[in-house]
Order: structure tokens, then sequence, then C-alpha cells
């Protein structure tokens, strides 16, 4: 099956990603694709973009095709990370499917996507920060309605996530053999 991501300009097919991450808020044009961008180049950074799909959507249908928010891809590109090709979207029942991950920013957005989500696939529904290593935060704070630092804020949070969660995806790769070699069981 090949999914068309809108959301890049790009095609993925499911059959050759071992592993699929989406990151869910709002509006889909602040936190999520601040998530999308930065996990998308630590993957490629680990030589995991061959393994790893990475995309973002939205519980609200607010921006349908919109761009990221012009601050979120200030602080973005003042890190390091290109988020401009990235367009908003909402969650679709299909994401439950074919994402390994379904990650919110916060409480509201997990809760929405937990009324949507098939029972089947609830076990995928997690929050992004319960991946930091460094931060002891519940969310990610929506920085749409506050200053700069928020978003600089997010990135924080996201960054650090980030670091936690490429770890977990990597261990998924890791084979029978090599855990036990490297001493994991």
């Amino acid at each position: 099956m090949t999914m068309i991501d809108t959301r890049a300009s790009h095609t993925a097919s499911f059959t050759e990603q071992h592993f699929s991450v989406l990151f869910l808020c709002m509006g889909n044009i602040c936190r999520s694709p601040t998530a999308h961008g930065v996990f998308r180049q630590k993957v490629q950074q680990a030589g995991l973009a061959h393994k790893v799909f990475v995309t973002s959507a939205g519980t609200h249908n607010y921006h349908p095709g919109e761009p990221p928010d012009r601050r979120s891809q200030r602080a973005a590109v003042e890190r390091g990370y290109d988020i401009s090709d990235l367009r908003a979207r909402q969650l679709s029942e299909q994401d439950f499917e074919q994402h390994d991950l379904l990650l919110a920013m916060d409480w509201d957005n997990l809760a929405l996507a937990e009324q949507h989500c098939p029972p089947t696939h609830r076990r995928k529904l997690r929050r992004l920060t319960e991946f930091c290593r460094q931060h002891d935060a519940a969310v990610v704070p929506d920085p749409y309605y506050g200053g700069e630092t928020g978003f600089q804020q997010v990135l924080d949070l996201i960054e650090d996530a980030c670091d936690g969660l490429l770890e977990h995806v990597s261990s998924q790769f890791v084979s029978p053999t090599a855990a036990i070699k490297g001493g994991r069981r």
C-alpha cells in the first residue's frame, strides 16, 4: 500500500517502512509540525529514514493545506530545522491503523484522539513528553497565543522528547541476537 503524505513532497510505501510516527496537536501549524520536522531530521541523521516514516496532523481542521505558523518556522530555522514543506491536515480514521505511534502534544488532544480511536489501536496513543529525558513536563504547551519565547520552549521540549523517541524507535530495529550480545534482554 502506498500513501502520499500531503505534508511533504515524497511518497512513503508502508511496505518499505518499518515504523511510523504521527505527531498530533490541535491545528497542525505549531507544535506537531515542529515535532515532525525535528524528528524527521533526527531520523535522517541517524540513518533511519528508510525505516521510519514521520508525519503529523491536527485534531481540528482549522488550517487544511496551510504551512506551519511563521513563528514556528522561524524558531525551527534558528535551530537548523526546515519545516516549510509541511502542510496542515486533520487526523483521519486511517491514521490509527497506519501508524505505530500517535503522539499528542497535550492532554486535550490526547483525549480527542482517544474518542475517535478504535479500541484495538489505543495502545498506540501517547503523549510526546513521555519521551523527554531532560525536562519534566506533562505536555508541550500551545505557543499560538503567546510570544516568541513560547516557541523556543516548545522546541526545547520537542528536541528533548525526540531524542528519547529516537532511542525508543531505534530499539525496535535491534535484532534479538544483537540485543543479547549487547546485554539487553
